[in-house]
């Protein structure tokens, strides 16, 4: 390890270096520069350094400074010697801009900025090589021995950096013992991951496997006793650490029948645990920490915050798209001071959200981050404020952003990752997000693939509803864009969607497959109590709330489709669907007469990049009845480019318009010639 430092330091001995894991060091050349006795000057140059951004003076000495009789007179003193320390001869390093400061680090190598961009970048690319040099990097705890009295604000920003850098340092490790080659000692690395995470399962496996691997069996079962005794003490599961090494005994009787030599292992491969629970096996899975409000003030928890957190993962698990650890678990983890991090590997879930709540004067400031747990990225993070005129409402409205971003942000996720596998190695999870990556390209070729992984998804797990109820969508596409026989794909869609049903009656997407294929079949009345069904059951549901915005904008209530266009969009603001929500907004805004306001609605649907013809039509249509006749002939022509014989009677067959409504649509075709 040392020797890696080394040689570290010899890249940049002729530059600046900052190391902020461990005691923090500032070296000029490989050689360590005296640092004033302050430790808030510390305090301020480690904050300064990970702040992307300038800060203002003020912010600063409320995190610093617990009311001085100058705070401001101390800041510029330690600016100043921060400037002696950091500037080079023609470079300024501590800039003041107005009343903000930051500091410029361009030439500057930080390991705590080079361990949070591989982070960023994706722990679970890197080279071996790589991650044992990120690994030796680790000089200790972030701002080791660091502690100021009556900071709360500091401290609070402290805890969670040394959460944030334990929580890489680990997946780190992780990953490095996963992709070692054959032969070589992880023992030193499973040693640290051990030390930082004792009650994670993959590292007692992990450990296990490693000294099978060299035939060292009487030491498993040493460790096995051991670390039971460790996981009773916590009162958590030790079951999946004794059934994984089953399955390694097992692997050696296989590997040498009748015989008891040392294990003959295959080179390492990552580890995957069985989870007890088979809907966990296959879904996504997430824990929700409890809310923590205030947490700068009192560290503590309140009826706000565990409000909220009930309702957060109340709200997730009726979507029914992965699955969420119940909330008792996740409220004793955090009895116990668990961390995020540390709690999600305990319970061995791919993603842990963890929230503040603050209450200030006159607003209330909620802040959200979404972890990938195995690779400590961060996937999502947002500070949603709003002013309490009622309390109750502001909070819905928060719970609302907070649950739609958390599951738009997982599937995003995961559909990239089944992206980049090889198709014959996904599992029914993998290959339905693999089928949807497909199915929002909107092409025919794409549609037929998705198919192929949704059929795919469903011969591995035939009660997988969401994968049923994504079969159903590709027919509907196959009808509603006239890619198939229109009375033959509705067929397949509703005969989809009512699997869907069978399989899982609660579960919105069979409800909102349902609803679709009904109006499929010209039964108004029944799409729209299955959708509604559907966002009944999920109100965070965005493709529900959108689904009935397009039955209304053509036949039941414009002012309805309206609504549920603009909830839609509030639920999932970059859904792939989002050109779809925009258009029945301006069909509807069309059939209220409120032409000007629809043709802007339909220009920003044509504008998405998913955008198909059925969409350019509509801008077509609705641009012509406002008036603006270039700009929907030059969408006409678009059209006609891919369908050179399309008129109006292709238009409104693809839609269910009242007489009104196919009567005011005609005239828009008329007036551009599209009759």
């Amino acid at each position: 390890m040392e020797s890696t430092r080394e040689s570290l330091d010899g890249e940049v001995a002729a530059g600046l270096s900052v190391r902020l894991l461990g005691p923090l060091t500032i070296l000029r050349g490989g050689v360590a520069i005296a640092l004033p006795a302050s430790r808030k000057l510390r305090a301020l140059l480690a904050y300064l350094t990970l702040t992307p951004h300038a800060v203002g003076r003020s912010r600063l000495c409320e995190l610093l400074w617990d009311v001085p009789n100058d705070p401001r007179g101390e800041l510029r003193w330690c600016l100043s010697k921060l400037r002696g320390v950091l500037d080079d001869p023609d470079v300024s390093r501590v800039e003041t801009q107005g009343d903000a400061v930051g500091l410029r680090l361009e030439g500057v190598s930080v390991d705590a900025v080079e361990i949070a961009a591989a982070a960023a970048a994706g722990i679970g690319t890197l080279a071996p090589e790589r991650l044992r040099a990120l690994s030796d990097l680790f000089a200790g705890d972030f701002l080791d021995g660091l502690e100021l009295d009556r900071c709360p604000h500091f401290d609070s920003w402290l805890v969670a950096q040394r959460r944030r850098f334990t929580s890489c340092h680990i997946a780190i490790l992780e990953h490095l013992v996963n992709i070692l080659p054959s032969g070589t000692d992880a023992s030193p690395y499973l040693d640290k991951w051990l030390e930082l995470a004792p009650f994670d399962v993959r590292a007692h496996v992990a450990l296990l496997e490693n000294l099978a691997r060299r035939g060292q069996i009487g030491q498993c079962e040493e460790h096995l006793v051991v670390a039971a005794q460790l996981f009773q003490s916590e009162e958590l599961e030790f079951a999946p650490v004794r059934a994984a090494w089953r399955a390694i005994k097992d692997r050696q009787s296989d590997a040498t029948p009748g015989a008891q030599p040392a294990i003959a292992f295959a080179p390492q491969v990552p580890i995957a645990l069985a989870e007890p629970d088979a809907a966990a096996s296959r879904r996504a899975s997430l824990a929700v920490m409890p809310f923590v409000e205030d947490p700068a003030a009192d560290g503590g928890r309140g009826g706000l915050a565990d409000g909220m957190t009930h309702d957060i993962i109340t709200r997730l698990a009726k979507l029914r798209d992965f699955f969420v650890i119940a909330r008792g678990s996740m409220f004793a983890l955090a009895e116990k001071n668990i961390a995020p991090e540390d709690a999600g590997r305990r319970l061995n879930v791919d993603y842990v959200a963890t929230e503040t709540v603050r209450s200030l004067a006159g607003r209330v400031i909620v802040s959200v981050e979404l972890i990938e747990v195995r690779t400590a990225r961060i996937v999502w993070a947002e500070t949603f404020e709003r002013k309490p005129d009622d309390i109750f409402i502001v909070l819905d409205d928060i719970g609302n952003s907070i649950v739609s971003s958390i599951a738009a942000e997982i599937a995003m996720v995961e559909r990239n990752r089944a992206m980049l596998k090889a198709p014959n190695s996904l599992n029914a999870w993998e290959a339905y997000h693999r089928g949807l990556w497909h199915m929002y390209r909107f092409t025919r070729t794409e549609n037929e693939l998705a198919q192929q992984f949704f059929g795919m998804a469903l011969k591995q797990d035939p009660t997988f509803a969401r994968a049923y109820a994504g079969l159903s969508f590709t027919h509907w596409q196959n009808a509603f864009q006239r890619w198939g026989d229109r009375d033959q794909e509705t067929a397949l869609a509703f005969e989809s969607a009512g699997q869907s049903l069978l399989v899982d009656d609660h579960n919105p997407a069979a409800h909102w497959a349902m609803g679709r294929a009904l109006w499929l079949r010209g039964e108004r009345d029944g799409s729209l109590l299955e959708l509604e069904r559907a966002v009944d059951l999920s109100p965070n549901f965005a493709l529900g709330h959108y689904a009935l915005s397009f039955v209304h904008s053509q036949s039941g209530d414009p002012r309805s489709a309206i609504g549920s266009s603009d909830h839609s969009r509030h639920l999932s603001p970059f859904d792939p669907l989002l050109f779809g929500m925009m258009g029945s907004r301006a069909m509807a805004l069309a059939r209220l007469g409120q032409f000007d306001e629809a043709a802007e609605w339909a220009l920003k649907a044509a504008a998405r990049p998913n955008a198909h013809t059925i969409i350019l039509s509509i801008a077509a249509h609705c641009l012509a009845l406002a008036g603006r006749q270039d700009e929907a002939r030059n969408f006409a022509a678009a059209i006609r480019k891919t369908l050179p014989d399309y008129r109006a009677d292709d238009f409104i067959a693809t839609f269910r318009f009242d007489s009104e409504g196919e009567a005011l649509f005609r005239n828009g075709a008329r007036l551009i010639g599209l009759n």
